[in-house]
């Protein structure tokens, strides 16, 4: 993880905290990942499928569902302090790559990750809501 990140580290203490108990029999929260490395990305693409594309956080989830967690600091949308439209362009852009991939992709803003006592309630519903949604459980 990016040192200059908190709001990474922030969601990355924040799920095993959260779920400590249950880590061994939970997904892994894989950070830094480049989606080169995924071998159902090449396999559908080829090897040179998406060089360069980063992800924050990797959730391999059961049946196969992949899922993408983005914290979206002003680097996504301003440039020297300035609202930038290319920046956000290029994140959008990526999203949609991501998408056709057949990842499912979930952003935070830093903002809500910036401070750990505030990242881990919103990290604490999102994960619940998300493993509902993908069956995904402890046992």
């Amino acid at each position: 993880m990016p040192e200059n990140s908190p709001p990474q580290r922030n969601l990355f203490k924040a799920y095993h905290h959260i779920h400590a108990g249950a880590v061994p029999r939970l997904p892994a929260l894989l950070p830094d990942v480049w989606l080169h490395w995924d071998p159902k990305t090449i396999h559908e693409r080829g090897p040179a499928a998406m060089l360069g594309f980063r992800m924050d956080f990797l959730l391999l989830l059961p049946h196969g569902h992949r899922v993408v967690l983005e914290v979206d600091g002003a680097t996504h949308y301003s440039t020297g302090g300035r609202p930038d439209p290319a920046a956000y362009a290029k994140g959008a852009r990526a999203d949609r790559e991501l998408k056709l991939a057949r990842y499912e992709v979930f952003r935070f803003g830093a903002a809500e990750l910036q401070d750990r006592k505030t990242a881990e309630p919103v990290l604490r519903q999102f994960v619940t809501d998300l493993f509902r949604q993908f069956g995904v459980t402890s046992s």
